[in-house]
């Protein structure tokens, strides 16, 4: 039968479709150690440095998203970008990268995934929400993020036009963006 610490464990992991760090084991007064004990017994799989996987949890189609929110381990990046207007069904983009915004001071020696794109941002707590169960900005902030990233006019205005339709936008933010939009686009005249 499985002790206390397992159990802790493995509810945590439940939570995040079966991922758990070693800063989530050192959170729940674990010792970090017990995961790769855990992984030579068979019960975890290693995912990356410091993360790791319960095997008896089902894999989910947000599998690549909960590992690029858990890989900074320090701090939990939020989805943003491109990748937030994907998960929020705004537009028919489909990126290449899995973008995550983390905090400015964040500094790691170790290199992201190829398919991983880091930002570095203050998000304020108004920017961000969550997506069945994952970090991600809020649909005005995805949207301000496409802009950022020179997402094509279209997509942009394919965005702006769902969230408006869906009422996850107002009418104000709606006109702030477009604004924001037309004032950041490549100009047509060479300089």
């Amino acid at each position: 039968m499985p002790g206390q610490l397992y159990t802790l464990l493995r509810e945590l992991a439940a939570e995040q479709f079966g991922y758990i760090t070693t800063r989530d084991a050192e959170d729940l007064g674990v010792h970090p150690d017990r995961l790769p004990k855990m992984k030579e017994r068979g019960t975890l799989m290693h995912v990356s440095r410091g993360v790791f996987r319960f095997r008896d949890i089902p894999a989910s189609p947000l599998d690549q998203y909960t590992e690029a929110t858990l890989w900074p381990l320090e701090v939990r990046g939020v989805l943003s970008h491109a990748t937030a207007l994907d998960l929020h069904a705004l537009c028919d983009i489909n990126p290449s990268h899995i973008d995550i915004t983390v905090p400015r001071k964040f500094r790691t020696t170790r290199t992201p995934p190829d398919v991983l794109r880091v930002h570095r941002e203050e998000l304020p707590a108004q920017d961000m929400t969550w997506h069945q169960g994952l970090p991600i900005v809020t649909v005005r902030r995805a949207i301000l993020g496409g802009i950022e990233q020179h997402v094509g006019w279209n997509l942009l205005e394919q965005a702006i036009d769902t969230a408006r339709r869906t009422g996850r936008l107002t009418i104000g933010q709606a006109v702030e963006l477009r604004a924001q939009r037309n004032a950041d686009a490549p100009s047509a005249v060479d300089g």
